[in-house]
């Protein structure tokens, strides 16, 4: 241990880590991190949004504390574990004689720093990205069964992390080709997919809906160079923070050619080169590119150790980096010293406002998958995010949580609402108002499909199926349909109310598991930006859901 860990950088890392202990606790949960915490409450092998390694970290820390330490105590770990790793794969005689320098350089990174007690799936993302590396310069130096086994292991616990880690593993191979000639790799490979098969097991049994979603079904919008790609090249320096300047011009300067640096390179400009070209079409968000923040440390750090000049300045404009990420850290427990109102702020309070005026009765948030799960971890409450038309499906659209609140009396709240029974305004200064509900009946998991659209003019005649997932039939009755129109970008542009009525013999009710054929006519509405329609569902006068699925038009 002492031979490969120095007795200062021991001492450094134990600083870190307890510093991130501290933070991890006394910090209140970002609404991402309540989001996950609610993946964690029933463990699966994938989730709407994710793979599922951050519910399993997240259930695992749980076991030993039950606030927000026990949410993020792996991500303490996890981020120790990093630096170890990236300090073992820095081979360089020089490395122990600058020590401090390598510290400022990875606790300089603006994200890299945050993710040392933030529990998001980036957190396994980082450590896994730089165990990956550990265990493919061994492959190199040893390939061979174990080399193989333990580089598959690796592969199948980086894509249980986050399904951009395929870039990671893809970018690699393209730094060398032979692999493909190579049957260690394709052992490795093989023992990859036989370890991620129950993800993929778990897609199949959920038609694919995280696919679906993320390549898809995500809204966009016009190209907007400024928020797109502007956007994108701010991201870039903000990673990095001070340092950006002399962190890229340490990327660009590396020439070396040897295997191993190679695949660093292509991982960090690879990434690089295909966000730039995703940020043609939408918008890319910060964490999307903290990935190359391991290869980048390994390839910075090496070359500061040969440049003098470049050394000098990363450390000087690191440590002001880190002067300042500390007073923002700072600023998340003690909302004053603080910028801006932040969501680590004020979550215990507008919860108890809540629950000081209903008891434990259930809430229903009207489109927030965030506040939700906020809700329920702070209060012990049960809660659910009812999602419609003008939002996004999540694990919500997927689980069971809505037969737990089914036919009770909850509180409904929205910032929509005009009025209501109680009201509470969030940090952000944000208002909004609660009505009961009693009882509520929701069927958000209703689907329909248009079959038959034979045309788009005025009373043309349509033919859509309905489809009843649950185990109880429903009263047509209590459901209302409508045509949802969407432009190229799919984004709503309006819902149209309609008159449908079905195909053959009359039913009150639609049986559970059952399909059932309903028509209507198309209605008169201008079509110059609709590229795609889709019939929605009202149930009980609730807002239009997400029950269709789109059909492109002429």
């Amino acid at each position: 241990m002492k031979q490969k860990f120095p007795v200062l950088f021991l001492y450094i890392l134990l600083t870190v880590f307890i510093l991130n202990l501290l933070q991890a606790n006394f910090t209140q949960l970002l609404f991402d991190e309540a989001y996950y915490w609610y993946y964690a409450k029933d463990l699966d092998w994938g989730y709407f949004d994710h793979p599922p390694m951050v519910a399993f970290l997240i259930a695992l820390g749980s076991v030993f504390f039950e606030n927000e330490l026990g949410i993020r105590l792996m991500s303490c770990f996890l981020s120790a574990g990093t630096i170890g790793i990236l300090w073992l794969l820095v081979d360089h005689p020089k490395k122990r004689d600058f020590i401090p320098h390598f510290f400022v350089l990875l606790l300089s990174m603006t994200l890299v720093h945050a993710y040392g007690f933030l529990m998001l799936p980036d957190t396994p993302l980082l450590f896994f990205t730089a165990l990956f590396f550990l265990a493919y310069r061994y492959f190199l130096e040893k390939p061979g069964f174990l080399a193989a086994l333990f580089l598959g292991l690796v592969m199948a616990a980086l894509m249980y992390s986050k399904y951009h880690a395929f870039l990671v593993i893809i970018f690699v191979l393209l730094s060398n080709l032979r692999l493909l000639r190579n049957p260690y790799a394709w052992l490795a490979v093989v023992v990859s997919l036989l370890s991620y098969t129950p993800h993929f097991l778990w897609l199949y049994e959920h038609d694919f809906v995280s696919v679906k979603y993320h390549l898809f079904e995500r809204p966009n919008r016009p190209y907007e160079f400024f928020d797109f790609t502007l956007g994108y090249i701010v991201n870039l320096i903000a990673i990095f923070g001070l340092t950006f300047y002399w962190i890229y011009r340490a990327l660009f300067k590396n020439k070396e050619k040897e295997l191993f640096l190679r695949a660093l390179r292509f991982v960090t400009f690879g990434v690089l080169l295909f966000f730039l070209v995703s940020s043609l079409q939408r918008r890319v968000q910060t964490q999307w590119i903290i990935v190359i923040c391991i290869p980048a440390a390994i390839l910075v750090y090496n070359y500061m150790l040969t440049d003098k000049l470049t050394r000098k300045w990363i450390f000087r404009m690191g440590l002001v980096n880190i002067l300042i990420l500390l007073f923002l850290r700072i600023g998340l427990v003690f909302e004053p010293l603080f910028p801006v109102v932040y969501e680590t702020h004020g979550n215990r309070t507008w919860v108890k406002k809540i629950t000081s005026q209903i008891g434990d009765i259930p809430v229903v948030f009207e489109n927030s998958y965030r506040m939700a799960p906020m809700f329920s971890f702070y209060s012990g409450n049960p809660s659910y995010s009812l999602n419609n038309a003008w939002y996004r499906e999540n694990q919500y659209s997927i689980d069971t949580s809505e037969e737990s609140i089914r036919g009770k009396k909850v509180l409904y709240v929205s910032k929509y609402l005009p009025g209501g029974d109680i009201s509470f305004t969030m940090p952000d200064s944000t208002l909004f108002y609660g009505v009961y509900k009693d009882p509520f009946l929701s069927y958000r998991k209703l689907r329909t499909e248009i079959i038959d659209l034979s045309g788009t003019q005025m009373g043309s005649r349509f033919v859509f199926e309905l489809y009843n997932p649950y185990a109880f039939e429903i009263p047509l009755g209590e459901l209302e349909f409508g045509l949802a129109l969407l432009d190229s970008y799919k984004q709503l542009i309006d819902i149209i109310p309609l008159e449908a009525g079905q195909s053959g013999e009359e039913n009150e009710k639609i049986a559970a598991g059952a399909r059932m054929r309903l028509q209507s006519e198309f209605p008169d509405v201008p079509l110059e930006k609709v590229a795609y329609v889709k019939v929605v569902i009202s149930e009980n006068g609730l807002r239009w859901g997400l029950n269709g699925t789109k059909t492109a038009i002429d």
